[in-house]
């Protein structure tokens, strides 16, 4: 039984799972009826030679796999863990186009930071979930603004919303919207960080992130 259960963790983390994985999810998320909100700001500043870095809470991430096609002809970067969900989560996101970044704040963080820097700096677009991989849900780590400030990008808070969905019984209630929901994808106004001049002044940037998003974490 161990065997098979191994087997079975292993066939996930193949190209081939993500890529039919990614399929399903992809598929499943056209039931959806999508409204997404305010988005031409953020996309005239890539188109304008601007850097961006989008920001979601973990709960919120499903709908990546939609989104990921919707944005798919600039080259975007995802910081995903280095244990087993993230090996599949990698799978599914090089299926969507998107490079994954592995590592997190607990394993390899400081190496991974520095590559999605460069990726953003080289390509201009990253997104980070600002809560994962592990929470505590709702408390922004400080990668996002340590990402960043090092690839010199604006920070782009974005929510999802639906009027029906499941929630898992995780550490954040991660978030599937039903067949047929609506979802509504809102980009909230770019943050530009301002030099840090002051003892504090970053984690008072931290916290202002988290208070613009805190919001709108589903409880």
């Amino acid at each position: 039984m161990k065997s098979l259960l191994k087997d079975t963790r292993n066939l996930l983390t193949t190209k081939t799972a993500g890529k039919i994985i990614h399929f399903l999810a992809w598929f499943y998320s056209l039931t959806f009826r999508l409204k997404i909100e305010n988005e031409a700001s953020w996309l005239n500043e890539i188109q304008k030679g601007g850097r961006i870095l989008l920001c979601v809470w973990h709960q919120q991430f499903f709908i990546g796999v939609k989104l990921f096609r919707r944005y798919r002809r600039y080259p975007s970067c995802v910081m995903i863990s280095k244990s087993l969900d993230g090996e599949v989560a990698s799978r599914v996101a090089e299926a969507a186009g998107v490079y994954p970044v592995r590592g997190s704040s607990s394993r390899d963080g400081g190496k991974a930071m520095k590559e999605m820097i460069d990726h953003i700096r080289r390509h201009g677009f990253g997104i980070q979930l600002l809560d994962g991989p592990r929470g505590p849900a709702g408390v922004v780590k400080p990668g996002a603004v340590a990402i960043a400030r090092g690839a010199e990008a604006a920070l782009v808070p974005a929510h999802v919303a639906c009027d029906r969905a499941w929630h898992m019984r995780s550490w954040d209630r991660f978030m599937v919207p039903k067949p047929f929901a609506r979802v509504t994808v809102t980009f909230l106004p770019m943050i530009r960080l301002d030099p840090l001049l002051h003892d504090g002044d970053f984690e008072k940037q931290r916290k202002h992130l988290e208070d613009v998003l805190g919001p709108h974490l589903l409880s």
